[in-house]
């Protein structure tokens, strides 16, 4: 029972839980956009597009040299950072080629989701999820090593198997060569964002300072211009998600309903849960509400959150930009498309990751 000013002084509290757990997971992306962006700008993932255009072998070559980039870009810069600026790389890489492109495509999207557990950048679920534990990067990594390689592995064979009657050359094309030499400070500064993640406990505050450093850099010397830097990181979407978030996590701090739905879920339940959470209300609200308490399977939510966005194109922000990257090179997405494929792929993932933790636990 609350008297006087109570009620008041513990909303102040709720809010003031919710911003510190929101906070530094957009910090964080930010950082890393801007880390992604100059290295975009340097050539360095359009070098990596004509490397991987060069490669010598069938068009399955291409296709899984190109999801291996996904998701090492992923795991190092961020699941939005790859799909900005990976999807029109693979696109192109098919079509210098001469392959069907919608492999290429849509696998941008379902590798970046599935390969976003590795480190706690590489999804900002991973950060938000995790806010109460306060554990540093590299034990994050050694944790969830086994369970982001068995998601990994099973999304990439799943798509070889969807798209296997689709890799067939088309055309016979001429493949540029790559070409290293102009690197910049793109390259860098995304092993130092590595670092920092995996090192640090608090990595936010220092990926962005080194993403803002990188960023102005080339603003003076004329490479980048400020609306560019700006559009790169999307402040109006992030800050509207952040506001989202908050005001989610006092609900959730609030009304004990997530917290009780989760406490008597096991390992499965609960990826379960996560999974059709992130497409109902987005992955980021999500692991907000769902994780305002201490949750008794993280592991097994992070797994729902990350890799349930590849069930529907509502499931993640990484969806938008992906949508948003493909039309940029003219390619066509449909969202029917995206779930028909999508589900079966996610549902096989999610079975195998689990099931690879079980056999080998190390869950957190």
């Amino acid at each position: 029972m609350f008297v006087g000013r109570e009620p008041g002084r513990l909303s102040q509290v709720h809010l003031s839980a919710a911003a510190e757990q929101a906070w530094p997971p957009f910090v964080l992306v930010s950082g890393l956009l801007l880390i992604g962006l100059v290295a975009n700008r340097d050539g360095l993932f359009e070098q990596a597009g004509l490397f991987l255009q060069g490669l010598a072998g069938p068009p399955v070559v291409l296709l899984a040299a190109c999801l291996l980039l996904v998701a090492v870009v992923t795991a190092v810069l961020n699941l939005d950072t790859a799909v900005v600026f990976l999807t029109p790389v693979l696109v192109h890489a098919a079509r210098g080629r001469g392959v069907d492109e919608e492999g290429f495509l849509y696998g941008s999207l379902y590798m970046a989701n599935a390969s976003s557990l590795y480190l706690l950048g590489s999804n900002l679920t991973n950060l938000l999820v995790l806010d109460h534990k306060l554990i540093s990067g590299s034990t994050f990594a050694a944790h969830m090593l086994v369970m982001a390689l068995a998601a990994t592995l099973a999304t990439a064979l799943g798509l070889f198997v969807l798209f296997r009657r689709r890799l067939g050359v088309t055309a016979s094309q001429h493949p540029r060569r790559a070409s290293w030499d102009a690197l910049g400070l793109g390259l860098p500064g995304a092993l130092g964002a590595a670092v920092l993640t995996i090192a640090l406990r608090d990595p936010a505050v220092p990926v962005l300072g080194v993403g803002v450093v990188l960023a102005a850099i080339e603003v003076v010397r004329g490479r980048l211009r400020s609306r560019e830097v700006v559009r790169a990181v999307g402040p109006v979407v992030l800050i509207s998600l952040f506001l989202l978030c908050v005001a989610l996590g006092i609900l959730a701090r609030s009304w004990n309903g997530p917290a009780q739905l989760l406490d008597g879920a096991g390992c499965w339940e609960t990826t379960g849960i996560g999974a059709l959470a992130s497409v109902t209300i987005n992955n980021l609200p999500a692991a907000v509400l769902l994780s305002a308490h201490p949750v008794a399977h993280p592991s097994a939510l992070l797994l729902g959150l990350n890799i349930g966005p590849n069930i529907a194109a509502t499931g993640s922000l990484s969806a938008f930009l992906w949508w948003r990257a493909a039309h940029q090179v003219h390619a066509q997405p449909s969202l029917v498309a995206f779930s028909r494929r999508g589900a079966p792929l996610a549902v096989f993932a999610t079975v195998v990751a689990l099931v690879a933790t079980a056999v080998l636990p190390a869950a957190l």
